[in-house]
């Protein structure tokens, strides 16, 4: 018999994922149904997460960072998400504004800002998308107007994770308006406390409640010329790459939530009792517990074996990245639903945790990426024959 590869976690993911949950289930766990009841940022999982060094993982060593490739960064994200999905964006929203920087940034950007981040300095937010334009993000209106050796940007960027509580913004703006997203749109990086920007009030959410989601105005701030983003003109293809990349950080959040979700429904399955038996005795019901776990893990291998790619840069990594998005934002709001289905009426109710895990899940089919845009991005690579031979 020939060798085959054992698809399992080496010692070292298995420890970072042990020690994340750790971390998780004495200091995040405890807090999330408050987070999200209040709602309000969860400072006790951002003090916890950032003196574990669970904060930014995916920073390299060079910058001070953990320097946690792609699996060790998803593993991070899972297992908080698995606990507080509000508190995952703390990681997965560092990885996603600071990404750009580490791509495509000078040398001293890099040292700069990664360095900042990787201290606990402030966190990173991305501003890609405007009031119209969402999925459309070539539509955007934000302008960046070089003055001498400076950059005046004005717009007003929407949806952005974390706004307010983040010390920085990867922001995207059009630099030349006649040639759109081939060349014409360049990326900056933008400070909370560059004179000109300000921030809306947070939007009352379906879910992910503590992790505030606002407006952030750009009016003439005026930045130097050393904060832009790779070369001018590269601003969309380098956000395109990012995002390459961190939709297999909600893939992890997804798959988190998702077993979160299964989690507590095994438990409660086997404690409850209905006609003198644990309600797990009943076939329908493991027949739904089932199929819940056989696509968690699904979707956890896929998401997995994205992150390999993303760690390689592999030429199929848009067509994983995509697919894993999809498929696992897909299986958590499956999971999380029946999660509550199992539990009947009390899964309706706040007293337990799985209507929070479904209202959270959501989110993961729609930011970084709608599930709609996300099966045109795989189609469109299978039509193009970009797909790994297995």
């Amino acid at each position: 018999m020939s060798d085959f590869p054992l698809y399992a976690l080496s010692e070292e993911h298995r420890a970072i994922r042990e020690a994340v949950r750790a971390v998780c289930d004495a200091k995040v766990a405890p807090y999330a149904a408050d987070v999200d009841e209040q709602p309000r940022y969860p400072r006790e999982a951002a003090e916890a997460l950032q003196a574990a060094d669970f904060h930014a993982p995916h920073v390299p060593e060079e910058y001070g960072g953990a320097g946690a490739d792609a699996l060790a960064t998803c593993l991070v994200i899972e297992e908080v998400a698995r606990a507080c999905v509000s508190s995952s964006l703390i990681p997965a929203v560092n990885k996603l504004g600071s990404l750009p920087i580490q791509l495509a940034g000078s040398e001293e950007l890099k040292k700069h800002y990664l360095g900042k981040l990787a201290a606990g300095e402030g966190g990173f937010s991305y501003c890609l998308s405007e009031p119209d334009a969402g999925s459309d993000a070539g539509a955007m209106k934000t302008r960046a107007e070089k003055d001498g050796d400076e950059w005046v940007l004005n717009g007003v960027k929407r949806w952005i994770t974390n706004a307010e509580e983040s010390e920085f913004y990867t922001v995207l703006a059009v630099t030349d308006p006649e040639r759109g997203t081939r060349g014409g749109i360049t990326a900056f990086v933008v400070e909370k406390s560059d004179e000109g920007v300000s921030f809306g009030a947070p939007e009352k959410k379906l879910g992910i409640k503590g992790s505030p989601t606002r407006e952030v105005y750009l009016d003439d701030v005026r930045i130097p010329g050393d904060r832009v983003i790779g070369e001018v003109g590269e601003g969309f293809a380098i956000a395109m790459r990012t995002l390459d990349h961190t939709r297999i950080t909600i893939a992890a959040q997804a798959v988190g939530v998702a077993q979160g979700a299964l989690d507590f429904a095994l438990a409660y399955a086997q404690d409850r009792r209905q006609f003198g038996q644990p309600v797990a005795e009943f076939q329908g019901l493991q027949f739904l517990l089932a199929d819940m776990g056989m696509k968690v893990e699904a979707a956890r291998q896929l998401t997995y074996a994205a992150a390999g790619r993303s760690e390689r840069d592999d030429p199929d990594l848009t067509f994983f990245g995509a697919a894993a998005k999809c498929f696992a934002s897909d299986v958590a709001m499956e999971v999380t639903t029946n999660a509550v289905q199992v539990l009947g009426g009390y899964g309706y109710t706040r007293d337990y945790p799985v209507e929070r895990m479904m209202r959270d899940a959501k989110i993961t089919q729609i930011y970084e990426g709608t599930n709609q845009v996300q099966r045109i991005v795989v189609a469109r690579q299978l039509l193009a024959g970009i797909q790994s031979e297995l």
